[in-house]
């Protein structure tokens, strides 16, 4: 059994003793927490909203987890919108649809199906910074919530109606063409892991005029076909349907739909890191602007805005980083590298029917094959790698000692240690969970990426 405890909310495995898993107990309590955290919140900026929003995607755990949710929050005193099965950027845009206090996503993201999770947003629908995700955990470790009496007690309802109303406001979007996308009368394969994005992802085509749609995994009945994370190994039948010449274009996304893998029309991977990059580089050709992603993510954004004209920024790695950094900077598009795009004009949140849309769009406009439009990008592997270490080895220590070794070269320490080469670079990350170093290279093939990553990890031995 397993529970993590973190800013960004708290997940663990379905069953087990209170404390040691994400039992009945364990939900009831940092949910009371959330609620605490935000009431105070709300009366500290003024707010009178008395609602959170609710949603959760289709893993077999997700309506138990919910019943609790709601009713938690309902015994705290708020009343619940519980928008049903919903992927994690509808339920961020539910949150500010119904002027809410706060929301709650139930879903693991791209954990397993034994696994699931409580992710917490504030009246924005966006996700907690580390100051408030702290005092989250502090609230819950030291039970400092009380239920209000009957009188004072919350009600459910139900609205079902958000899905729809987001693939609206994409429809809306206006670097969204659906004339040109039904006049290309592309046929989309969509891989959808039998979880939510197997309502919205085939709705969302239809309304843009896709006609041919051959849906893969798309029943939301919680029961992963493969496992969830949309990376080259795990997508193995929607890459033969695409050899076999079935579609133009393919797309998965992970449970909760906040990540975009794309496959090309050979069957091939557009690669994760590529999927910012194009739609990027379709946003900057109309609305030139700042960009960003985190620390972690391939070089290739920094160049295509370079292209535009146009200033990259590096964030620390989540999402949460990410956004700040583009409200900082203005930037027009952002993003992480696993498929993750925040286009600002729709919301602050990873949003793969944005993803979809845009793509699309770009796709029609341009008249080339997938693999033609990834031909044009600057050519980019990463290598990701770990080295697992003894839970007495000073991780802080070693991350300094590596800094001093590559003192001549471009050091960056916002997150961890990134060292910027000349024609590559390596990023190394302390686990938040588990006492190992994440290593993260990137440069031109991935032979280069993985002896990159190799010399790193000789020189962390040497340490």
């Amino acid at each position: 059994m397993s529970l993590i405890k973190s800013i960004s909310g708290i997940r663990g495995t379905i069953g087990g003793r209170a404390g040691e898993g994400l039992s009945p107990l364990d939900i009831v309590k940092f949910t009371a927490a959330y609620a605490a955290f935000i009431r105070k919140e709300c009366n500290a900026c003024g707010e009178d909203s008395n609602i959170i929003v609710v949603g959760r995607d289709a893993r077999l755990s997700g309506s138990m987890v919910s019943d609790i949710v709601t009713a938690t929050l309902c015994g705290m005193g708020f009343d619940v919108i519980n928008i049903g099965l919903a992927s994690t950027p509808t339920t961020e845009i539910a949150v500010t649809g119904n002027s809410a206090c706060g929301g709650i996503i139930i879903t693991a993201s791209h954990n397993p199906l034994q696994w699931n999770a409580l992710k917490l947003l504030n009246s924005k629908g966006e996700f907690l910074n580390d100051l408030q995700g702290k005092e989250v955990l502090r609230i819950a470790e030291a039970e400092a919530f009380e239920f209000v009496s009957v009188e004072k007690l919350g009600h459910v309802y139900n609205d079902e109606t958000w899905t729809m109303r987001h693939i609206r406001q994409v429809l809306d979007l206006k670097l969204v063409d659906r004339d040109a996308i039904a006049k290309a009368d592309f046929t989309v394969a969509v891989d959808a892991v039998n979880s939510v994005g197997g309502v919205a992802i085939p709705a969302l085509l239809r309304a843009l005029g896709v006609k041919n749609i051959v849906e893969l995994n798309c029943e939301p009945n919680g029961r992963f076909a493969h496992t969830p994370e949309p990376i080259p190994e795990n997508l193995t039948q929607i890459s033969e349907l695409m050899r076999d010449g079935k579609a133009d274009v393919g797309f998965v996304v992970d449970p909760d739909v906040d990540r975009l893998a794309i496959v090309m029309e050979n069957g091939e991977m557009f690669v994760e890191e590529y999927t910012l990059v194009a739609v990027a580089d379709y946003i900057l050709a109309h609305t030139p602007g700042a960009t960003v992603s985190n620390l972690s993510s391939s070089r290739a954004l920094r160049d295509v805005s370079a292209a535009h004209g146009c200033d990259y920024s590096a964030a620390a790695v989540g999402e949460v980083n990410v956004v700040a950094k583009m409200k900082e900077t203005g930037a027009v598009i952002g993003g992480e590298g696993n498929g993750g795009v925040i286009y600002p004009e729709a919301h602050y949140g990873r949003d793969a029917l944005v993803g979809v849309a845009l793509f699309l769009t770009l796709l029609a406009k341009s008249g080339k094959k997938v693999s033609e439009l990834k031909a044009g990008y600057p050519p980019y592997a990463i290598a990701k790698n770990k080295i697992q270490l003894t839970p007495d080895i000073d991780v802080d220590a070693i991350l300094e000692a590596v800094k001093l070794r590559f003192k001549g070269e471009k050091i960056t320490d916002i997150d961890g240690v990134k060292i910027d080469f000349p024609d590559s670079w390596v990023h190394l990350r302390k686990s938040n969970t588990e006492p190992i170093i994440r290593i993260y290279s990137e440069a031109h093939t991935m032979a280069d990426a993985e002896a990159l990553a190799e010399r790193i990890k000789e020189v962390i031995a040497s340490i």
